[in-house]
């Protein structure tokens, strides 16, 4: 049923974690981040370079949702209850549901968590307790997303933390049929291999910008005769 859910655009949220109940969630306007124009701050890219964190896959589900619904400042509570525990541990023990473990000297210090539906990953939450290291996740997230062939990242809702990478909000109507679209095709989120560098990572996302921007130059060149042709 919640894979479901997803697919038709809808997501689960709970009013707190001691609420036992689930409210459905469409919203109007959708948070996307476009995996072929990420902007990464250079800040932030300096330390994704230097290889400050430890980034793994799929290692540790309960630590990153533990994060993920911990209180800190500025946040008493959470919308991570009891039954969004266990349905996302379904998820993730099916394969569908992953999670991204960022680590200093062994420590988890930050993370995220979100659901891969076809082409489409759906971004869930994210937590850090040392400076850059969720966003450090994010990086990677995006690196691995546009390596394995999705084509949409669904961010639900766009925030000052989102935007800048470059998420921006389109209508329900445009979301819908990206969804679907994304939903059919076939990607891997496995596909890049664990432990890559932080220069890796980092060239994936800057090739998927120039193949976009080579994509975009093409289309939009007038030719000047018949004859002026690409083929």
């Amino acid at each position: 049923m919640l894979l479901r859910a997803y697919a038709c655009g809808i997501f689960p949220m709970a009013e707190s974690a001691d609420d036992p109940q689930l409210y459905w969630i469409e919203p109007q306007a959708r948070g996307i981040l476009p995996l072929d124009a990420v902007v990464v701050p250079r800040r932030l890219a300096r330390t994704v370079n230097q290889d400050r964190f430890t980034v793994t896959i799929d290692t540790d589900f309960e630590g990153v949702i533990d994060g993920c619904a911990a209180s800190r400042p500025g946040r008493r509570s959470t919308w991570i209850n009891t039954q969004i525990r266990s349905l996302y541990l379904d998820l993730f023990r099916q394969g569908h549901c992953h999670t991204v473990e960022v680590r200093r000297d062994g420590a988890l210090v930050g993370g995220l968590y979100g659901v891969a539906l076809g082409g489409a990953f759906f971004g869930e939450s994210m937590f850090s307790i040392e400076r850059d290291a969720s966003k450090v996740g994010l990086v990677h997230l995006l690196a691995r997303l546009t390596y394995g062939g999705f084509t949409l990242l669904d961010t639900q809702f766009v925030t000052d933390h989102l935007r800048q990478f470059g998420t921006l909000e389109i209508e329900k109507n445009e979301f819908q049929a990206r969804l679907q679209d994304a939903v059919e095709r076939v990607a891997d989120f496995r596909r890049m291999r664990d432990g890559l560098s932080g220069a890796a990572v980092m060239a994936i996302i800057g090739r998927a910008k120039e193949r976009a921007g080579d994509a975009e130059a093409r289309t939009s060149r007038v030719p000047i005769d018949p004859y002026d042709r690409d083929d």
